[in-house]
């Protein structure tokens, strides 16, 4: 029996893992022959909603020769309950530690995506869905999309970097620039970006508004990383400063953990920087004004960025998209076909 291996975040993996997937992901996609997934199955559950993280996981396993199975809790599949210890007279009529269990036995792997529902960002931070499941489905669980981490989806950042800035960007700058956005959005996706870039040795610089840090824990994390693969990390509230000269610019929306939980503050804190949006204007100060522009997407255009960024020379965002199939078939690689541990 193969030794269980999760991936719930990238910093979970050594840097020698994280460059043999991404190596392989960049083989793939050039067209190298994949490892078969014939008989294998992925159950996939989505707490949230999904457009590349589902397509791109069920066209991996397919590619393969794999199978990939999508429940919706709540929709389809009996809604679940998350928390321990509980009197099941509500809503959900299923527990996590069930769920888990059988659908560890149905499939090779699991994953899982979950966004923050506590209403503490201490509670928030632990991960508890995603951490059940790794805990009693006896299989590998893929993380999805957490309150802390969206590993894929790092893993595709660090590709489309090595691609566009350079196959060892060591020294270049990453700027991930916080947005104004209508909402407050979970720090799994910027933080796992910044992850990506410190992981190849690059000058990692948060360009926010006083008042939306990443959680010191994951800033702890991202300058580990950076320590190990000879990169820089700093923080700073001018975004223009920030981005002049930048080799890459990541545009991400993120919600104040100081206000975690508490709609009206948070909505009072991101008010007066309506205007940090990126655009063509800023987009120009970048190195040589040839600096790429990144987003995870789903993208409000105008709101976070302008259409003349998203669909102007400095955009890799469907790239970057293309790139979740292909690092997603090195995971599954990885993690279906391959019994050490982790």
């Amino acid at each position: 029996m193969q030794a269980k291996r999760n991936l719930i975040g990238t910093d979970e993996w050594p840097d020698d893992e994280i460059r043999a997937v991404l190596s392989r992901a960049a083989a793939l996609k050039a067209g190298a022959t994949g490892d078969s997934f014939a008989g294998k199955a992925l159950v996939m559950v989505f707490f949230n909603p999904s457009l590349r993280t589902r397509t791109s996981f069920e066209v991996a396993m397919a590619r393969h020769g794999g199978h990939a199975v999508v429940l919706e809790p709540g929709n389809g599949a009996w809604a679940i309950e998350t928390r321990s210890g509980v009197v099941m007279d509500g809503e959900a009529v299923e527990h996590i530690v069930d769920a888990a269990r059988v659908l560890g036995r149905y499939g090779e792997a699991v994953a899982v995506r979950a966004f923050p529902t506590a209403d503490t960002w201490a509670e928030a931070k632990r991960d508890d869905v995603v951490r059940s499941f790794a805990k009693h489905a006896g299989v590998p669980l893929i993380n999805m999309e957490s309150a802390r981490r969206h590993p894929c989806q790092g893993l595709a950042d660090a590709l489309t970097l090595q691609e566009h800035v350079g196959e060892r960007p060591e020294g270049r700058r990453f700027v991930l620039a916080w947005c104004w956005h209508p909402r407050s959005l979970p720090t799994a996706v910027p933080a796992s970006a910044a992850l990506a870039a410190a992981r190849l040795g690059m000058e990692v610089v948060i360009a926010r508004p006083q008042g939306f840090d990443l959680d010191p824990d994951d800033m702890q994390s991202i300058m580990a990383v950076a320590g190990s693969n000879g990169g820089s990390v700093r923080v700073t509230d001018d975004m223009d400063s920030a981005v002049a000269g930048a080799d890459a610019v990541y545009a991400k929306s993120w919600g104040s953990l100081d206000a975690f939980g508490n709609s009206a503050a948070d909505h009072a804190l991101r008010t007066p920087y309506r205007g940090w949006r990126m655009d063509e204007k800023k987009m120009s100060t970048t190195r040589d004004g040839e600096g790429i522009f990144l987003h995870c997407l789903p993208v409000r255009r105008n709101v976070v960025v302008t259409d003349g960024v998203l669909d102007g020379p400095w955009s890799r965002v469907t790239d970057q998209a293309e790139n979740r199939l292909h690092v997603q078939r090195a995971v599954l690689e990885t993690i279906l076909n391959d019994g050490s541990s982790q």
